[in-house]
C-alpha cells in the first residue's frame, strides 16, 4: 500500500499513539487471527465484542500497525513502550480514532485515489458476483476484484486496500441490504463505470417495494466520475427512471448497445457474435447457462466503457470462472450431473436455474429448493409463482427443503438439508441432473457438499 504514514494518518483522521517503523503496510485486516507481518489491523465495533480487544494479538502477530477507538490506545501503547520510551522490541504504529470502521472507508479511498485504477462498480439483484467475475477474466490489465463476498461496507474498503500498486482496474461488487448503503460504497469506490445488472424482487422485506430497491440500486450513479459510464439492461424496468441523467449510457441485451447473436450452445460451450459500439468480435464462453450470456453483456459493456477492444476481450474468455456455489457443475456416477447453485435465491435467480436445468438434455431432471429470504408479505406468492415454473419448465421432481419450500407445492417435503441428501441419494438414477438452490439461510450446500459421497463420484 504505497502510503506513508503521514499519508495514511492525515487519510484515517488519526491521534498517533505510538510511533512505529517507517514504510507502508502491505493490507489492511480485520481479524487478529488472519493477520500477520506487514499488515494494518483494524479494531472494529461489533454487536458483541470490540475488534479493539484484539489489537494486541494483531501486534503479537507481526501487524505493521493497528487502528482502534481511544478506549484501547493508553493499553496498546502500554504493550508497546512498556519503560515510557526506552528500548522495546516490537515496532509497530498505533493510531486511535473515533470509528474504526469509518476511517477504513476513508483509507480505502486515499488508496483508490493514489493508486489511479480505473473502477468498475457492480451492483443489482441477481448476477452482480458473476458479472464481476466475467469482468475480471475480460478485462485487459492488472484487473484486482472482490474476494468471496467482500462487498459490503466492512467487504468493499479490505477489497481496496488489498489491491497491489500495480493495479490497473478496480472491479468492485456492491451488496445492498438497505437504502443508503451504495450510495456509501460508492463514496468509496468512485467508479468510472457503473454497471447494474438489474432490478427484482430482492430485500423487498427491507425496502417495501421494486420500485425502492431500484433506487437504492440507483445510487451507485451518483458515485459516477463526471465522465463516467452507465450499463444497464435494455429492459430496465423501475430502474428507467433514474438513467436519464447519467453522463452516458449503455445497454445490453437484445436490441441494446452491446448484444449477442448467432448463439449456439454444444459441449459445455456458449459461442456468440457481441456486437458493440466499439465493433463484434466472436466469443467463445466456457458455460452454456443463458442467464451468464446476459452476465458476459454486462462484463463486456463495461469493457467497452474503459476502452477495451472486443477482440482482445474474445481472446480472454477462455479464463472465465466463478465464485463458489454459484452453478457449479459436478459430474457424478452413472452420468448424474449436480448443480450447485446454493449461494443465494430469489425469483429471478430461481427462474432462471430452473430454465437453464432444462435445458441439460437429462433424461429426468429433478430440483432441491430452499427457501428465498428477505421478500416480505409477498414471500408465499413468490415461492408458489416459483413452484409453477418449475413445472412449465418440465422440471420432473421437486423436493422443497424446510417449511417455507411448502409453498412451492413439492413432491416430497423435507425438514433440513441432511435429510435432504439422504432422499435425493435414495431417488436419483443414471442420467439424472439435479439442481440445488436456496438462500444462504437453508444451508443447502450441506446437500452439495454431501451428495458425491452418497451417491458416489465420476
Amino acid at each position: 500500500m504505497r502510503l506513508e504514514p503521514g499519508e495514511i494518518v492525515a487519510a484515517l483522521g488519526a491521534e498517533i499513539v505510538v510511533e512505529g517503523t517507517p514504510g507502508s503496510p502491505a493490507r489492511a485486516t480485520i481479524d487478529s487471527s488472519q493477520t500477520g507481518p506487514g499488515d494494518l489491523f483494524f479494531g472494529l465495533r461489533g454487536e458483541r465484542r470490540d475488534g479493539g480487544e484484539f489489537a494486541t494479538a494483531a501486534l503479537e502477530a507481526g501487524a505493521w500497525g493497528a487502528v482502534v477507538s481511544p478506549d484501547f490506545a493508553p493499553a496498546l501503547r502500554s504493550y508497546l513502550v512498556p519503560d515510557s520510551g526506552t528500548n522495546y522490541d516490537r515496532k509497530a504504529w498505533v493510531f486511535a480514532v473515533e470509528d474504526p470502521l469509518v476511517s477504513m472507508q476513508a483509507l480505502a479511498r486515499a488508496w483508490r485515489r493514489a493508486l489511479g485504477a480505473r473502477v468498475v462498480g457492480v451492483t443489482g439483484s441477481v448476477g452482480k458476483t458473476s458479472v464481476k467475475d466475467v469482468a475480471r477474466a475480460l478485462l485487459p490489465g492488472r484487473v484486482h476484484a472482490n474476494r468471496e463476498n467482500l462487498n459490503t461496507e466492512i467487504g468493499l474498503p479490505l477489497t481496496v486496500l488489498e489491491a497491489p500498486d500495480e493495479t490497473e482496474t478496480l472491479v468492485l461488487e456492491m451488496a445492498m441490504r438497505g437504502a443508503g448503503q451504495i450510495a456509501e460504497l460508492g463514496e468509496i469506490a468512485e467508479p468510472d463505470v457503473a454497471v447494474i445488472t438489474n432490478v427484482g424482487p430482492v430485500h423487498v422485506e427491507l425496502l417495501g417495494s421494486v420500485e425502492a430497491i431500484a433506487a437504492a440500486k440507483a445510487e451507485i450513479l451518483a458515485s459516477l466520475a463526471p465522465e463516467g459510464t452507465a450499463v444497464a439492461p435494455v429492459e430496465a424496468g423501475e430502474l428507467e427512471p433514474h438513467l436519464g441523467d447519467v453522463p452516458r449510457l449503455l445497454r445490453f441485451g437484445p436490441g441494446g448497445d452491446v448484444a449477442a447473436s448467432e448463439v449456439t450452445v454444444a459441449d459445455g460451450v456458449t459461442e456468440a457474435l457481441i456486437s458493440t459500439p466499439a465493433g463484434s468480435a466472436r466469443f467463445h464462453f466456457p458455460f452454456t447457462e443463458a442467464h451468464n450470456l446476459t452476465n458476459a453483456l454486462a462484463a463486456i459493456a463495461a469493457g467497452v466503457a474503459l476502452g477495451a477492444a472486443p477482440a482482445d476481450m474474445a481472446d480472454r474468455a477462455a479464463s472465465i470462472g466463478f465464485s463458489s456455489f454459484r452453478g457449479e457443475r459436478l459430474e457424478l456416477g452413472d452420468g448424474i450431473v449436480l448443480v450447485n447453485d446454493c449461494y443465494n435465491a430469489n425469483p429471478v435467480s430461481m427462474r432462471a436455474a430452473l430454465d437453464h436445468l432444462a435445458t441439460l438434455g437429462a433424461e429426468r431432471t429433478l430440483a432441491v429448493l430452499g427457501e428465498m429470504g428477505e421478500l416480505g408479505p409477498g414471500s408465499a406468492a413468490y415461492h408458489r409463482a416459483v413452484g409453477e415454473h418449475a413445472r412449465a419448465a418440465g422440471v420432473d421432481l421437486v423436493i422443497g427443503v424446510g417449511e417455507p419450500a411448502r409453498e412451492y407445492g413439492p413432491d416430497e417435503l423435507v425438514a433440513d438439508p441432511d435429510e435432504a441428501a439422504e432422499l435425493l441419494a435414495a431417488l436419483l438414477s443414471s442420467g439424472d441432473a439435479v439442481l440445488v438452490k436456496g438462500s444462504r439461510a437453508a444451508g443447502l450446500e450441506a446437500v452439495a457438499a454431501q451428495l458425491p459421497e452418497l451417491v458416489g463420484e465420476s
